[in-house]
């Protein structure tokens, strides 16, 4: 196998690991049931509204999103069209197979580790490179088309989400608040430990160093 080869298969299964182990962590975020992310929270009012799973809902809520890129001038990639269906799809088995914990100890223990995950999950995929997931695609488009700061359009996402999942029946609560305090700081820290493009780099130049120093 080519080195090329060998670097396309160890990318796709990085993104494949981080978007099973994404659903795992959406799936116990839900079960603790004190509040989820801002687009759980809508996914849950529709599934509530509608009467669907949990993760169709989610799968379905992705590809809206990606409807959306088209006037943004977006381009998907296969990790952003495995993200579409492997989070919502793995989440809901998740939901099928994991008992709600029952004690507010354990729902917290619970929620602490979906959001850990989640966070780990978040640098394993995105470190593969092989496209941005809907969500952070529609971001990122928002952000080149109309030249609002990151900061404030994602913020403006995940407020409008968040209140019509609420409306809907969503659950929003303390899980919440923490998630939109502390991803943010996580993934910051996990997404340049399993960066691709950060080691290929580091070993480039560590080789330029070696070569420069033989005389």
């Amino acid at each position: 196998m080519s080195p090329k080869s060998r670097l396309t298969a160890r990318r796709t299964v990085q993104l494949l690991v981080g978007l099973v182990a994404y659903g795992i962590g959406v799936g116990l975020m839900v079960i603790a049931a004190v509040g989820v992310s801002p687009w759980d929270v809508l996914a849950q009012g529709l599934a509530r509204v509608t009467g669907l799973d949990f993760g169709l809902v989610t799968i379905l809520l992705s590809g809206v999103v990606l409807i959306l890129w088209i006037p943004l001038r977006q381009r998907p990639g296969i990790g952003t069209l495995a993200n579409a269906v492997l989070i919502g799809a793995v989440a809901q088995v998740v939901l099928w197979l994991v008992p709600a914990p029952g004690a507010i100890w354990a729902d917290a223990i619970v929620f602490a580790g979906g959001l850990a995950l989640v966070a780990l999950a978040t640098g394993i995929y995105i470190g593969a490179e092989l496209g941005p997931g809907p969500r952070d695609g529609l971001m990122t488009g928002l952000v080149r088309r109309t030249g609002w700061p990151i900061w404030a359009t994602r913020t403006g996402i995940e407020v409008v989400v968040t209140a019509i999942g609420w409306a809907l029946g969503g659950n929003v609560g303390i899980g919440t608040l923490a998630f939109a305090l502390l991803i943010g700081p996580m993934v910051h820290v996990t997404i340049p430990w399993f960066s691709l493009r950060a080691r290929i780099d580091a070993q480039r130049a560590q080789r330029r160093k070696e070569t420069e120093m033989v005389p």
